[in-house]
């Protein structure tokens, strides 16, 4: 396709051609799947074509295998429409034994299936574009490089400024908004993507008729503690405060919102040293991509002028965003360690081969010092611990980095990477 940005889910989605007979592709809307998957599919039915829409819904209700005639890979775009076709492709990959036949993609996680298809069709999650994706990180320090050979690392330079952060930031990684000619019309992306999620889609993800207020203030208020462990009783009160939702109902909406993909919690990592009430285990609030809190808070990127400590935040989305994109390849899964005496790493970034780094994420330059100790007493209390658990120890982090929106990134003499978000890749 003319124009096409290559994407780090390109490669993913090769693999799983090469491994399994269907590969199910799911993210949020507007992330780029449609585009992506007709990269390599042969052939392809959109449910979404409302030309041909009541067609294909009445083929795939009465005799779906009908549906698979067409050159492989053969995409179906939101299959979740016609769920029969699942079990249709299902059952031609285990007839035929061939690998590489078919690609779905959807916009939730919410269709049920009367199968799983394990082993037969295998999932990837794709997100909204990264800075390097989108070209705006020089992807000058490959992430994986740096964990297969530190020693090579001999600093670099971001050409990412704050005010070029504070608008990737708004704008947000959806392909559409880098189509747009004005920055105001690529800024309109994703505020329309968050009205359409309160309007439209949180009522159709399961049926359910949902209220676009409240849902617009519970996202409201989870952006405003975006990026922390602020506990649901909190997030609720601020919501119950203009609306009457139950407690029940809240749940209902938080968990719409995660089939939806939008909202995405991080997990905590909880080593074993520190005593078991020292660690913070509940989930740190996040969104799928900062630029839906922004929408959600109403705020624009000249608002960061006067708000820092919100930009902060908003800034550690970001990065959290990135480091799960450019981890994928390796089954990356990104958490975070915070205990009560105030020690944190505000990422935790682990690799399927037990490799890790413990990750510190700084606006600016002057924060650098603090994020560095923490990860540094990390590490010796690891140490400290694997001195009396010699038969259970602990690995030693592989990378102790610090990811700032700063200009120079270089090695500190306590080991720390100090690494500017404009300059990392996968």
């Amino acid at each position: 396709m003319k124009n096409y940005k290559p994407r780090i889910s390109d490669e993913l989605l090769k693999l799983k051609l090469e491994a399994f007979g269907a590969a199910l592709i799911v993210g949020p809307k507007g992330c780029g799947k449609t585009t992506t998957t007709k990269q390599q599919a042969k052939s392809y039915v959109e449910f979404q074509d409302e030309d041909e829409r009541e067609n294909y819904l009445l083929i795939a209700n009465t005799h779906p295998s009908d549906l698979l005639i067409g050159d492989k890979p053969r995409l179906f775009d939101e299959w979740q429409d016609a769920p029969k076709i699942w079990g249709a492709i299902r059952k031609d990959v285990d007839d035929s034994g061939e690998v590489g036949q078919y690609i779905l993609t959807g916009s939730s996680s919410a269709a049920d299936t009367p199968h799983t298809g394990t082993l037969r069709i295998s999932r990837m999650k794709m997100y909204p574009m990264s800075l390097f994706e989108s070209g705006e990180s020089n992807g000058s320090v490959s992430l994986h490089a740096l964990f297969n050979n530190p020693e090579s690392f001999n600093g670099c330079r971001s050409d990412l400024t704050i005010d070029r952060i504070k608008f990737a930031i708004c704008r947000g990684g959806w392909p559409g908004s880098l189509k747009a000619q004005t920055d105001r019309a690529k800024l309109a992306i994703a505020k329309d993507l968050f009205s359409q999620t309160c309007e439209i889609d949180i009522s159709n993800i399961d049926h359910v008729k949902r209220n676009p207020r409240w849902a617009r203030t519970l996202l409201r208020s989870y952006s405003r503690n975006l990026c922390t462990m602020t506990e649901t009783k909190a997030i609720f009160g601020d919501i119950v405060s203009t609306c009457e939702m139950s407690k029940p109902t809240y749940y209902e909406y938080i968990s719409a919102l995660e089939k939806l993909m939008i909202v995405e919690d991080v997990d905590a990592w909880c080593p074993s040293i520190r005593s078991k009430t020292a660690i913070r285990s509940s989930k740190k609030r996040n969104v799928i991509d900062p630029s839906i809190a922004a929408a959600a808070l109403g705020v624009s990127p000249e608002y960061f002028a006067n708000d820092y400590k919100t930009l902060g935040f908003l800034f550690e989305s970001l990065c959290i965003r990135d480091l799960k994109i450019y981890s994928s390849s390796s089954n990356g899964t990104v958490s975070y360690y915070h205990d009560r005496y105030g020690l944190e790493a505000d990422a935790v970034l682990h690799l399927d081969d037990g490799r890790y780094a413990l990750i510190e994420i700084k606006l600016g330059q002057s924060e650098v010092d603090e994020g560095a100790k923490h990860l540094c007493k990390i590490e010796s209390l690891i140490k400290e611990h694997n001195k009396t658990e010699t038969q259970t120890p602990l690995r030693l982090p592989d990378l102790k980095m610090v990811i700032t929106g700063s200009q120079y990134g270089y090695r500190r003499e306590d080991g720390v990477f100090v690494i500017p978000l404009g300059c990392l890749r996968d």
